[in-house]
């Protein structure tokens, strides 16, 4: 089995022909994930998948979570703790920020998460319903 780093993702779903070095990682990220080899994605390189392809290239969440759905799609790339996964992709084409949604879901057997950031996050949270509740501490 072979880990990705986020990297190698970020070149597979992201068309980046800034530079020959780019096309040619490219071409060898899709050489190695359409190779049927067994690969893994932990949560962490997922997590900055995310990051980079809105941070730095500026897509859109909806293509942020087509490009997730199909790395969970391919039956070759077993995923860190997929369920949490699930859930935190679903909550983030819910409305929630990806970060947020990816710590939510890692918590799901607590009573409630405790947070700060009141907009972003716990509204949001409370807004679409996850259990458990997103709660600020007083």
């Amino acid at each position: 089995m072979i880990g990705l780093d986020t990297n190698v993702l970020a070149r597979y779903y992201v068309e980046d022909k800034a530079d020959k070095e780019s096309v040619r990682q490219r071409e060898a990220a899709r050489r190695l994930m359409d190779s049927g080899a067994q690969l893994f994605a932990c949560k962490s390189a997922l997590l900055e998948l995310e990051w980079v392809m809105r941070g730095y290239y500026a897509f859109a969440p909806r293509e942020i979570a087509k490009a997730l759905r199909h790395l969970l799609s391919l039956a070759h790339v077993r995923i860190e703790d997929r369920p949490t996964v699930e859930a935190a992709l679903s909550h983030y084409e819910a409305g929630l920020d990806f970060a947020d949604a990816l710590h939510h879901a890692s918590y799901r057997e607590c009573e409630a998460v405790a947070t700060f950031d009141d907009r972003k996050f716990a509204r949001r949270a409370n807004r679409i319903g996850v259990s458990p509740k997103v709660v600020l501490p007083k």
